[in-house]
């Protein structure tokens, strides 16, 4: 009977192969959390400019006005490339009816992101 300790090349490779296989799971959770993080932050930009404008639109004291000032495409965003919001303005009734009222919507898109559209109605004074 032989008393020598140690392990056999067998046990060897298989422990290797099992830490292999670990180490590539992770190494795949860890790329999937990292993308996941990126999109994340994206997507959170794009209903924040969504957000923004129709904020600024609320806020606008000239409702004859809205079309002409904000209802237009913006592509143009500082650090954020490929990003684009379109703003929509849509009239219900008309000026001295009693269903004035305009539907405003911002569609924001860009790469890697799920489109994001935000709507408001906002009434005649």
């Amino acid at each position: 009977m032989s008393r020598e300790r140690g392990f056999t090349l067998i046990e060897v490779i298989l422990a290797l192969s099992i830490l292999l296989v670990v180490m590539m799971m992770l190494a795949s959770t860890t790329g999937r959390a990292l993308h996941t993080a990126a999109t994340t932050q994206s997507q959170q930009t794009a209903i924040q400019l969504a957000m923004d404008k129709i904020d600024q639109v609320r806020n606008d004291p000239n409702y004859d006005g809205l079309e002409a000032a904000y209802a237009n495409t913006d592509t143009t965003f500082t650090g954020l490339p490929g990003f684009r919001r379109v703003t929509t303005i849509v009239r219900t009734g008309g000026q001295g009816q009693p269903n004035d009222y305009k539907k405003i919507t911002v569609q924001v898109t860009g790469p890697g992101i799920t489109p994001v559209s935000r709507s408001v109605t906002v009434a005649a004074p």
